[in-house]
């Protein structure tokens, strides 16, 4: 997935943040992120970018609290503080300053990288002769971590169930004691991720 940077004019849909159009603007294409809010983890879309701010686009409606955090794929960690809300998507202002080129280029760095949502939920495995009950710590679209009593082989083919979505086929790709971590045969969609995520830890936003 590429990302590309453009000066664009960004028109705010909230007087609110008419201030910040003294700053140059860009645009991240199609760059997922993760929002973190008091009620959880979600996945968000960035679509513009400046010094003083940003906006993006969710797959759902904006979850509320006053702790606010983007968490970029590679790593870097930016508070935030929500502006605007207009259907699904929401503009914030940054709460400390921001190297735009920075960020930019942390995006480019990791176009791969997918969005992994600490969230935690019992779901179940299935092998050829056993079945375990497991308690997932994260997710993404490719895979999840979990902890299993059971012993598990590398490489070992599962089925996959949790609440809210349905059985899924993976793979074991590591494990730590009792800790495993497992590739899906089938990458989950963007927007079906998202809204899987929601629906785990507040529904009311579908």
């Amino acid at each position: 997935m590429e990302v590309f940077a453009n000066s664009i004019q960004a028109d705010s849909p909230d007087p609110q943040v008419d201030d910040q159009r003294a700053a140059p603007r860009f645009t991240l294409l199609i760059r997922a992120a993760r929002l973190v809010t008091d009620s959880g983890e979600f996945v968000c879309v960035i679509r513009d970018v400046s010094e003083t701010g940003l906006s993006v686009r969710m797959f759902h409606a904006m979850p509320g609290g006053d702790r606010l955090e983007l968490h970029m794929p590679g790593g870097r960690r930016y508070s935030i503080r929500n502006v605007w809300t207009r259907d699904n998507e929401a503009g914030f202002e940054f709460l400390e300053p921001v190297q735009v080129a920075e960020l930019i280029t942390e995006a480019g760095m990791y176009p791969k990288r997918g969005v992994r949502i600490g969230v935690h939920f019992p779901a179940t495995i299935g092998t050829l002769t056993q079945q375990y009950d497991i308690l997932v710590e994260n997710l993404s679209q490719q895979g999840a971590r979990f902890e299993c009593e059971g012993r598990l082989a590398i490489d070992q083919s599962l089925r996959f169930e949790g609440p809210g979505f349905k059985e899924v086929r993976a793979k074991v790709r590591w494990r730590r004691d009792n800790r495993y971590g497992v590739v899906f045969d089938d990458t989950l969609a963007l927007g079906d991720f998202a809204r899987l995520v929601a629906r785990l830890q507040n529904p009311s936003l579908l």
